[in-house]
């Protein structure tokens, strides 16, 4: 009787969100069904060693004449680590149009522990006509997926977007504040060591070590592991290598990425981040004593 009653109630409730996309987007948020993730104002404290590749699968409705790609095929993330990546929106017409983005993540029983910070589905997305946008979504995938039985087989996680035509354009909100247009998608290390040297130079050389360690071949190393430098032990224990990605959410929040951390101020500007990156990424080494990290 309880089980019929409950398969009642489970076939009205899907009968009942079939008719009301608010409705369907709360219940799957809320579930987890059909691979939806969950939102978050931020990562956990802590991340752990474990690894899971995360890809990114993109689509356009036939109706909406935008090109939509990720910026990155596919990133290795520790469990518990915020993860900054980009997608590329495109509108190929002469018209202002607004989009919206539905997502969902595979293995379906995977989406419960994939968690946003930011996204742009979260919202009605403006394009002009022409206008090319990298937008930024933040996300973690949450350490409990290793110590669910239904998931500890999961080494691979999708997520898919598919951009559809705005049933409410008139909430559209302009994608540029988002991210970069087309003149400054790339990035400008030339405009980097400009920044660093106003930003950075105070405490960070390339090539020996000051307040904070020398940053040259940071791109690539592991944190916390230049000889003779005395690390925070947040970071020393942090087991995290310097990507780009690792680079970017460390210089938008250092105590917030890593909590704990000496580092007492960030760049807030994503412009400037990724130039300042870019700079970094240019000087894989400084000559034989140069070994480096990004912090301290």
């Amino acid at each position: 009787m309880t089980l019929a009653s409950c398969g009642v109630v489970l076939a009205g409730m899907v009968t009942l969100v079939s008719y009301s996309v608010t409705l369907y987007r709360l219940f799957c948020a809320a579930t987890g069904y059909g691979g939806t993730t969950r939102r978050a104002d931020s990562a956990p404290a802590k991340m752990t060693r474990s690894t899971v590749v995360v890809r990114f699968d993109t689509n356009v409705d036939k109706h909406l004449p935008w090109r939509f790609v990720p910026a990155q095929a596919q990133v290795t993330v520790h469990l518990g680590e915020s993860t900054l990546v980009y997608f590329r929106a495109q509108n190929l017409s002469k018209a202002p149009l607004v989009g919206h983005a539905a997502f969902n993540v595979t293995p379906a029983k995977a989406g419960p522990y994939f968690v946003k910070i930011q996204c742009f589905c979260f919202d009605e997305e403006r394009l002009e006509g022409g206008q090319t946008v990298d937008m930024p979504v933040d996300f973690y995938v949450d350490p409990q997926l290793a110590s669910d039985a239904s998931t500890n087989d999961v080494d691979i996680i999708t997520l898919s977007y598919t951009f559809f035509p705005s049933a409410s354009p008139a909430e559209g909100k302009d994608l540029s504040r988002l991210a970069q247009t087309t003149a400054r998608t790339k990035p400008d290390p030339v405009n980097g060591a400009t920044q660093f040297g106003q930003r950075c130079a105070a405490c960070h050389s390339l090539s020996q070590n000051k307040v904070g360690p020398r940053l040259a071949g940071v791109v690539g190393r592991k944190a916390g592991s230049i000889p003779g430098y005395s690390y925070s032990r947040a970071l020393d224990g942090a087991g995290l290598t310097w990507t780009e990605t690792n680079l970017d959410r460390w210089l938008a929040g250092p105590r917030q990425f890593i909590p704990g951390v000496r580092m007492p101020i960030g760049v807030t500007d994503t412009v400037v981040r990724r130039d300042i990156i870019s700079f970094l990424a240019s000087h894989p080494t400084a000559g034989p004593a140069a070994t480096s990290d990004a912090s301290h």
